[in-house]
């Protein structure tokens, strides 16, 4: 994103003079307070809105394809696992068999291999939100968009699927532009953290997490982890009174 706004009919502006790069391989995360722009930024690299200004590029190799799972699962209810996951698969008009081979493959690599044949009200919040991955891995995406996935599960479900996704884009090498309201969330996933202020939003500050990948459970427990979160967390209170420009100045 190179100076990009955003401003919806009738309404000031949501976004100003955002610059972002992510570079393959990342796992970035837009991280701030309710209303600053984050989902609104994940809209626009989708190309599900335009930006007022500025422009927005995303660079897909041939084989690439790009990929968003919303924070609700938005799972088909009177339809199966397995067809809800092959679903992108058949909007584009794929052969049946490959289609289902795909999906149950893109199960597979969630852990959803066993579920193909139960309904969503059959399945707990953290199924429905592998169900959901499942859906967009299908598409074997090169760069996957992901908007507060896990912030309605409970903390041991949640921790469990951050591990899981870290797996994930070390096998597949995704790409991911990630985000969320969690402090610790960001800093276990993340090589970058960008932490974003409203009235308008915009990027206020970076923060890169330099310990490496793979990311356990001790890595949760490290002071390495508390002083990211420490300094985020002072980051994003600087932003909130408006004092962050200045301290950055």
């Amino acid at each position: 994103l190179r100076g990009v706004s955003k401003r919806y009919a009738t309404s000031k502006d949501v976004l100003s003079g955002v610059d972002m790069h992510v570079k393959a391989g990342e796992i970035v995360t837009l991280l701030g307070p309710s209303g600053c722009g984050k989902t609104t930024v994940l809209r626009l690299v989708a190309g599900l809105m335009k930006p007022t200004t500025g422009s927005v590029r995303v660079a897909l190799p041939a084989w690439g394809a790009l990929a968003y799972v919303f924070q609700d699962a938005t799972l088909l209810p009177w339809a199966s696992v397995l067809t809800n996951v092959r679903l992108p698969l058949d909007l584009a008009g794929m052969d049946r068999s490959q289609a289902e081979h795909r999906a149950l493959q893109a199960m597979a690599s969630v852990g959803l291999q066993e579920a193909s044949g139960l309904r969503p009200h059959q399945l707990s919040g953290g199924m429905k939100m592998r169900a959901s991955i499942a859906r967009a891995l299908v598409t074997q995406p090169s760069v996957l968009l992901m908007d507060e996935p896990f912030a309605a599960l409970d903390e041991i479900t949640r921790h469990k699927l951050d591990s899981d996704l870290l797996d994930l884009c070390a096998q597949q090498s995704l790409t991911v532009l990630f985000v969320t309201h969690s402090i610790y969330e960001s800093v276990y996933l993340s090589h970058r953290v960008l932490v974003m202020g409203d009235s308008p939003g915009r990027i206020r500050a970076e923060v890169a997490i330099t310990e490496p990948h793979p990311r356990g459970a001790s890595f949760r427990v490290s002071t390495a982890f508390a002083r990211y979160a420490q300094q985020l967390q002072d980051l994003l209170l600087q932003a909130s009174a408006g004092n962050l420009d200045k301290a950055l100045a």
